[in-house]
């Protein structure tokens, strides 16, 4: 109340540092992103122009996206003990291999560890599959001790995306210093709104280190993500999931070429509206919990997924 919504960062900072117990928790930076990409919409309208003409304006014309027919992700196809049998490696060969197939030699192929290939797996995996020229492996290790992601980069020369479960710029400072990042791979809804994935873009841009922004959000939060990946110099390829937004939700004034490419949002603020008459009514739907069966090794152990 009685705040000046166009004081963005002010803003930022001051719900961040609400609480010094709980500052940059995941709920809490998930919360902030949500009001970050509001303030960022508002002064969009406000000013009368798109948000990356408040972020310095677009440095390319049209955004790379996956999943196309020329780029494709390969999940893990399951999750893995810690150290893989050769039936376990070749079923992620096989489709990883299936992958480039697809997209032809001038395509991108990306492999998503998602954290359920442990670090000895991934080793042995990854001395399969330089045949395959990936773009990238994403999430090689669960995050929080840097020296696991030191001993992957020691053993694996394929490049790596990583801090999908980045919250802030202090999360991704220790992967670009000791340099085992190829690629930061932040979420926009993960990292506190467009505001901290800019910054977290310049402080990769220091180190010649691209964006490759992660994204499991409807349109909304893809438009949001889209304007920082048009205005930043170091950009690599973002994902995006069409069907995470449900019918009718988004109206939006960007779309994906045949190429793959998304169009830079027009209009002012994000370039896309909310139906807040089928917001209400997907409201009143109750979700089932996401991952009720998984993360269970042989053993009975909880594994990661």
């Amino acid at each position: 109340q009685d705040e000046n919504p166009t004081r963005i960062e002010h803003l930022w900072q001051k719900l961040y540092r609400a609480h010094r117990d709980i500052r940059g928790g995941p709920f809490m930076v998930h919360v902030i992103a949500g009001i970050d990409i509001a303030l960022w919409d508002l002064a969009g309208k406000l000013w009368g122009v798109p948000v990356y003409s408040l972020l310095g304006g677009p440095v390319r014309d049209r955004i790379r996206v996956y999943h196309t027919l020329k780029a494709e992700k390969v999940p893990p196809h399951g999750i893995y003990e810690h150290s893989g049998t050769p039936a376990d490696i070749q079923r992620m060969v096989k489709a990883i291999a299936a992958a480039r197939e697809r997209v032809g030699p001038d395509g991108a192929v990306m492999f998503d560890a998602h954290c359920a290939v442990p670090p000895a797996t991934l080793i042995q995996l990854a001395s399969a599959l330089k045949p395959y020229d990936l773009l990238f492996i994403e999430e090689p290790a669960v995050p929080g001790n840097i020296e696991v992601f030191k001993r992957i980069k020691q053993h694996v020369k394929i490049p790596l995306a990583i801090g999908e479960q980045a919250r802030t710029i202090w999360d991704v400072i220790p992967y670009l210093q000791e340099r085992v990042g190829d690629f930061l791979q932040v979420d926009m809804a993960h990292t506190g709104g467009p505001s901290q994935l800019l910054k977290i873009a310049m402080l990769g841009e220091a180190y010649h280190v691209p964006i490759a922004p992660h994204s499991v959000t409807t349109d909304l939060g893809m438009s949001a993500s889209l304007h920082v990946s048009a205005s930043v110099p170091l950009f690599l390829i973002h994902e995006y999931y069409p069907s995470i937004t449900p019918k009718d939700l988004i109206r939006k004034t960007w779309e994906v070429d045949k190429d793959g490419n998304a169009s830079l949002p027009t209009g002012v603020g994000l370039g896309c509206e909310v139906n807040e008459a089928r917001l209400d009514e997907l409201s009143k739907q109750p979700s089932k919990p996401e991952w009720p069966t998984r993360g269970r090794l042989k053993d009975g152990s909880i594994a990661d997924y």
